[in-house]
């Protein structure tokens, strides 16, 4: 039996962290015992845990990585409160200096740094080590195994890192896993020295359980709702691009399509900018927060049309899922959609546009039939990669 650990933040409702219960869910436990390390034990998610696993007890230090300043100076951690205050006050510092807007990863990266002397080690030995979410740095100075393996979930391309700093901790791992062609390519352009590290492993999917959600009745029900239903899901923030797609149905609805809803399920920091959006548009009545929800499956397949407005992706796991329900789907042509469907087969690819998500989703709207060929092809097509982790099994040795 291999000792394996894995690490993640915690379960809150995300695509990383519903790839992360597949992936347990398909894991082999005949020849691998798992321990699973969360920071902290918060999230709707929790519950969906396989309980194969041995889920390690939080270590309070890690467990303040979830929590505001407040609650961790409340907590008397003193030390790693002044480290969360300087990383922010100095990634901002650095956003100036290279003239960057989103300093988030940056923060991110300093708030580990300053934090990794006050943290305490795992004492027990492992052989196999996954850090499933960036930053890795509790795997790679925090554990001791005979091998680590670090995941990347998010298009590089599109984020701002210190390179250098990176290098020190990506430099700590045997082998990086990447979920699609298009991640390792905008990885490698970034990071190129770590060419023989990367190996290809795409999110596992699990179409029965997938299919078995979506049948559970929800109270918010809109398959009743009259209308063409549009269905989004995803945290609410810039990188999903919601506000492109309020304009979008504002422009929809001006043209006379006036019986599109579009549902989004999710929740976020931007809740109150795009409610803002709503209202100024008056579409109170035709763009829906449904908010957080465990099971975004029911919405998803009582849409018409499901679509990924996103400015970028790492590979969306919630594009797969709505093609398991064999829903058409229209997506944008962020840097790697073309890894997440056969544009014209089993679904759109749209310009990364506000007008081009207008004349996407115009399309689909007008034509029936194309809308039934991509969700026919869907229906003949076999989503399930299980097999993916026989990839990973071989790391271990």
């Amino acid at each position: 039996m291999k000792k394996v650990l894995i690490s993640s933040f915690d379960m809150e409702v995300g695509g990383v962290e519903r790839s992360l219960i597949s992936m347990l869910n398909n894991f082999d436990y005949d020849n691998n015992q798992v321990d699973l390390m969360l920071y902290r034990h918060k999230g709707d998610f929790m519950k969906l845990l396989p309980n194969k696993h041995n889920l390690l007890d939080e270590i309070p230090e890690y467990s303040s990585f979830r929590k505001s300043v407040a609650e961790v100076i409340k907590e008397k951690r003193y030390i790693l409160a002044m480290t969360r205050i300087l990383a922010n006050l100095n990634s901002k510092i650095i956003g100036k200096v290279k003239k960057v807007s989103e300093v988030g990863y940056y923060q991110m990266q300093l708030m580990w740094r300053y934090s990794l002397p006050f943290l305490p080690k795992l004492d027990k030995q492992y052989d196999v080590a996954i850090s499933y979410l960036w930053p890795h740095y509790f795997i790679a100075d925090k554990v001791k195994a005979k091998r680590k393996i670090a995941w990347i979930h998010t298009d590089y391309s599109t984020i701002e890192t210190d390179i250098d700093m990176d290098l020190k901790m990506w430099n700590k791992f045997d082998n990086i896993i990447s979920i699609s062609d298009d991640c390792t390519k905008a990885f490698l352009d970034k990071y190129p020295t770590l060419k023989d590290k990367i190996v290809l492993i795409e999110n596992i999917t699990s179409p029965q359980f997938i299919i078995n959600m979506s049948n559970e009745e929800v109270d918010d029900d809109i398959s009743k709702v009259k209308g063409f239903k549009i269905v989004s899901t995803g945290r609410l923030c810039y990188q999903k691009a919601f506000d492109n797609a309020i304009i979008a149905l504002k422009i929809l609805n001006d043209k006379g399509y006036k019986d599109i809803k579009w549902y989004i399920v999710g929740y976020g920091g931007d809740e109150g900018k795009l409610m803002g959006l709503i209202k100024e548009n008056k579409l109170e009545e035709n763009f829906i927060l449904l908010g957080k929800k465990i099971n975004p499956y029911p919405y998803m397949k009582a849409c018409d049309l499901y679509v990924q407005p996103s400015r970028y992706e790492g590979k969306a796991v919630t594009v797969t899922e709505a093609r398991i329900l064999e829903r058409p789907t229209l997506i944008t042509n962020y840097p790697t959609a073309k890894s997440q469907l056969m544009d014209g087969f089993d679904g759109n690819i749209c310009d990364l546009s506000i007008g081009g998500i207008v004349d996407g989703i115009e399309r689909l709207y007008k034509d029936k039939n194309l809308r039934n060929k991509l969700a026919f092809n869907c229906k003949n097509t076999d989503y399930s990669n299980s097999y993916e982790l026989e990839k990973l099994y071989k790391l271990f040795n």
